[in-house]
């Protein structure tokens, strides 16, 4: 089962979470990260370091977030892999 970046990300994209990834399963656009679920070997190591709390493990999203299951799946595909911290695009929502 693999992990999911939700809606928080957006426009905030906190890197934290790639430093502790074994697998490097992150990828990034322009505006959030999202996890490679083919690549994704469920550790849940990446979920403690969201500072906005994005990251879910897929039976767990949300309902108002089910679409970014299809998204991480579909966007990993054709974005970069992301293994170093980056300065964030935004400070944490509240």
């Amino acid at each position: 089962m693999a992990h999911i970046v939700c809606e928080p990300c957006v426009k905030c994209r906190y890197t934290d979470c790639v430093t502790v990834c074994p697998v490097d399963c992150f990828h990034e656009d322009a505006e959030m990260l999202v996890i490679d679920p083919e690549v994704c070997i469920d550790c849940g190591a990446c979920i403690p370091e969201c500072p906005v709390q994005a990251i879910y493990v897929e039976d767990d999203v949300p309902e108002k977030w089910k679409s970014y299951v299809a998204l991480n799946k579909e966007k990993a595909k054709n974005l970069p892999v992301i293994t170093e911290k980056k300065e964030p695009l935004a400070p944490p929502k509240k």
